[in-house]
């Protein structure tokens, strides 16, 4: 993985030292809170309902055993104890102390780690696909040009006070594990006609209140041209991206507005002016980068492991976990193992401090000591031989970390809601918990197979419920609680945004809501349909006509 060199270090060092006299001042009470909040949110520090939060990056979700100990001792010294894995691949701390808030950065600062650029309106840290590096179906691991993606845009002058928010996030391979199509700006690594790596760019992807599904500008751009084709990207935003009102401020509108093709070729106008200044990558550059995420040396192994065969044979729950939360490695005799952080009855997404400390140590032991954050809110260690897939099952268990649910109904992705968050308007925890409950039994979730539920407690869709195969939504209906469910979202390749089924359900409603989709799904699926699948081939109306018939 990626290391600091001097210029990383003494950015980060000057940021902490800096951050530390603007804390100083708004505790003396030189600084007002209004005063106070643009230096805060360049550091990453949100003020939440009940107290201060702080953000931290996991540049494209990458952390070593060292770094994810050092996230559990700030848990368990700054904090609760816990910390709370997010969609963008970070860590948020929901009960910081202020005075506290330079003391964690400058513990941060020692593990090469930063809370800058995780709020604001900037770009925001770069996401990938968790599987970046060791996935069979990749073209080139995308962990390199996030990274040079992260050295371009850190404290870019150009880029630090743009309209809005912007997010970017890449594949390396055709299936799209990264949600690129929802995302600002997306990036999924091609190949052209003469089998030249590069990318297909796409502008204009988002959720929140206006959810669209991004545009393919270019279909193929050469890797050289990479930050070029950004940077006029960006460009055109932020000449043209509306200011006045939030709103509409995202590029999507801009694109939406301006039309795809028009937008295109202001980028394409933009791109010519600058392709072959300095802008353009050096090979020798993208080398040097490259160099860190050399592949490790592999031990050569047989593929077919008999010890790993008897153990699924002999161990029903352990065969159930293999089913769900171990992938394809593409070294032979490896495996990628999933970790949820979806306990049944648990809060999507936290994990303790003892947790983070029991899955630093099982990286070393069992995965050359690296750790990967999805953006669906789970961990993953990526290079675990088959044969001791079943020591590792057995160690997690003991911490509460093998449910073997990945992908399946209990597998949400959900936000903070009316728990910790200001903007919120329903809780979206508790009725994570109640649906999780309601379908505890595995089995059950194995028979119901690959089902994508996400809620979010407000339209800002931090829980990505648009791209949901059910999606809830928690409204306010004159001061109480209400959630809409929408069917049919979906984040891969096939990008789509979900429908509304119908009218919002009460909070006391909503999970009979989902085993009525469920069950009507069981009863109407044709054989090896998966949900979506069902769902695609009939449509809103069998799922409609049973929910509203129940309710």
């Amino acid at each position: 993985m990626y290391r600091y060199d001097e210029f990383d270090h003494t950015l980060v060092a000057e940021r902490v030292s800096q951050f530390r006299g603007q804390v100083a001042r708004r505790v003396a009470g030189e600084l007002t809170e209004e005063e106070f909040k643009p230096l805060r949110l360049m550091n990453g520090l949100y003020l939440q309902l009940h107290a201060y939060m702080l953000r931290v990056a996991i540049p494209y979700g990458v952390l070593s055993s060292l770094q994810m100990r050092k996230l559990a001792h700030i848990a368990r010294v700054y904090d609760k104890g816990y910390g709370h894995f997010t969609t963008r691949q970070n860590i948020q701390y929901n009960w910081p102390k202020l005075p506290d808030v330079p003391d964690i950065l400058d513990e941060l600062a020692e593990v090469e780690m930063h809370a800058i650029q995780t709020s604001g309106n900037c770009i925001r840290n770069v996401t990938a696909d968790q599987y970046a590096g060791v996935a069979g179906d990749e073209i080139e691991d995308p962990r390199i040009y996030a990274e040079i993606m992260r050295q371009w845009s850190t404290l870019h002058p150009e880029f630090s006070f743009l309209p809005r928010k912007f997010k970017i996030a890449i594949t390396g391979a055709p299936n799209d594990r990264a949600a690129v199509k929802v995302h600002d700006i997306g990036l999924r690594m091609v190949r052209n006609e003469a089998g030249e790596p590069g990318f297909e760019v796409l502008v204009g992807g988002g959720q929140g209140r206006t959810p669209m599904i991004a545009h393919t500008v270019r279909d193929f751009l050469p890797i050289r041209h990479l930050l070029s084709y950004l940077e006029a990207i960006l460009r055109v935003y932020n000449q043209l991206g509306r200011r006045d009102n939030k709103y509409k401020a995202r590029i999507k509108i801009l694109v939406h507005e301006t039309g795809a093709e028009k937008f295109t070729a202001m980028v394409e106008d933009e791109w010519a002016q600058i392709k072959d200044t300095p802008l353009a990558l050096p090979e020798s550059e993208v080398a040097r980068i490259k160099a860190y995420f050399a592949p490790p040396e592999y031990d050569t192994l047989d593929d077919n492991s008999p010890e790993f065969d008897a153990w699924r044979g002999g161990d029903r729950d352990f065969d159930l976990w293999v089913r769900a939360n171990v992938a394809e490695h593409k070294v032979p005799g490896y495996a990628i193992a999933n970790i949820s952080l979806k306990p049944i009855g648990g809060t999507p997404g936290d994990a303790t401090a003892d947790q983070m400390e029991a899955v630093a140590d099982l990286a070393d032991r069992f995965s050359l000591g690296e750790i990967r954050v999805s953006h669906e809110q789970n961990l993953v260690l990526g290079d675990v031989k088959k044969r001791d897939l079943y020591a590792l099952w057995q160690a997690l268990k003991t911490h509460d970390l093998a449910t073997a649910n990945i992908g399946l109904i209990s597998d949400m992705i959900t936000c903070p809601g009316l728990d910790y968050c200001s903007l919120a308007n329903a809780r979206s925890i508790p009725i994570a918990q109640e649906i999780s409950e309601r379908f505890a039994d595995l089995e059950r979730q194995h028979d119901i197979g690959e089902l994508k539920l996400k809620i979010s407690g407000c339209i800002n869709a931090c829980g990505h419920h648009h791209v949901g195969h059910i999606g809830i939504l928690g409204v306010d209906k004159k001061g109480v609680e209400h959630y809409q469910i929408t069917l049919g979202g979906n984040a891969d390749q096939n990008a789509a945004i979900g429908k509304i089924v119908g009218p919002a359900f009460s909070g006391d409603d909503v999970t009979d809501a989902v085993e009525t989709i469920v069950e009507t799904y069981l009863d109407i699926r044709a054989d090896g349909e998966s949900f979506l699948d069902t769902y695609q081939r009939a449509g809103l109306e069998p799922f409609k006509e049973r929910l509203y018939a129940a309710h």
